[in-house]
């Protein structure tokens, strides 16, 4: 009976240091909350007289001319070319990038060598470090003028005589040039997650799929992407996270434009962008409406990070179906 009350004694106060890190994991995770909540509510009141003059109008209007008043709210605030700039950027870097880091990461983790591989995943894991200035002044000043504007102007003479959104004419900085160089900021993240994912395929079931004769391709096509496919999933939304609030490198090559093109070869701009562009000499009305962009890129990323979880969730389930199967 002693060595028994003596033993539960022991496991009560083993059990502690357990019970002490629940508790400062559920208090960290409940302080991400409250701050991504005190984000979100004291950029709201301060933006709040705009939102609630302009209403809906806010993130359905085109016109965007700010007033000079430090009480009142005199301008016309409508964030829509915005939103478009940042959603048709963001939709430009996604499908050239996703593809080419699928790819790649299909490489590295299924045919590569391993040297090869090593040195290719340092390489595209150095380019994430780059900071996004160099690639704005990487763009501005060597790759859209030299290399890009060649390819839109082609572009837009033989595909925008039937397709609208590609006709011209052609400004060297634009949308599709932003969404370009934002594709090489985009691609080491999609790469790094994918590739992860891809290298975790169960061995057996690779070896498998060898011994009923599958070819290299059909074990990648029918083997690694299905097992891969929430968490490409999953990147391609972390990389739409990275493109949405990508700041400096969009303001440098989209070109300043407050209107909604009728092309993507033609300049316009994004929400972050506007904000860093013209926060630092807003008048003080002004200055409530950029808060207001700055909440609304806040809550187009939390939706897009909630759609993100329901897609994967729903993929994931799907998979597991599949392979049950």
């Amino acid at each position: 009976m002693a060595a028994t009350g003596i033993s539960s004694g022991r496991r009560r106060r083993l059990l502690r240091p357990d019970e002490i890190f629940r508790v400062v994991l559920g208090v960290a995770g409940a302080g991400v909350l409250a701050i991504l909540a005190t984000m979100l509510i004291s950029t709201t009141v301060q933006a709040w007289p705009v939102l609630s003059r302009e209403g809906w109008g806010f993130v359905t209007g085109s016109v965007w001319d700010p007033g000079t008043s430090r009480s009142e709210i005199t301008g016309e605030y409508g964030a829509l070319a915005f939103v478009v700039g940042t959603l048709v950027t963001s939709g430009i870097a996604l499908a050239v990038a996703v593809p080419l880091a699928v790819a790649v990461a299909l490489y590295i983790t299924q045919a590569a060598p391993r040297r090869v591989a090593a040195g290719l995943t340092y390489t595209i894991e150095l380019l994430a470090a780059v900071p996004s200035v160099v690639f704005g002044l990487w763009g501005l000043l060597f790759f859209v003028p030299t290399v890009l504007r060649p390819l839109m102007d082609v572009v837009a003479n033989t595909l925008g005589t039937f397709v609208p959104f590609l006709g011209g004419p052609v400004v060297t900085y634009n949308y599709f040039a932003a969404g370009i160089v934002l594709s090489f900021m985009v691609m080491p993240i999609v790469m790094a997650v994918s590739r992860e994912v891809m290298a975790g395929t169960p061995v057996t079931e690779i070896g498998a799929a060898y011994a009923l004769g599958a070819t290299r391709w059909e074990v990648m096509r029918h083997v690694v992407l299905p097992r891969a496919r929430p968490g490409i999933i999953g990147a391609t939304m972390l990389g739409l996270g990275r493109a949405l609030g990508e700041t400096i490198a969009v303001a440098m090559l989209i070109g300043g434009s407050q209107q909604i093109p009728s092309s993507v070869f033609r300049g316009g701009q994004s929400m972050a962008g506007i904000i860093a562009v013209t926060f630092q000499e807003a008048a003080p009305e002004n200055v409530k409406a950029l808060i207001g962009v700055g909440v609304l890129l806040f809550v187009i990323t939390v939706v897009v990070n909630m759609a993100a979880r329901l897609i994967v969730w729903a993929t994931g389930g799907y998979v597991a179906k599949e392979q049950s199967l």
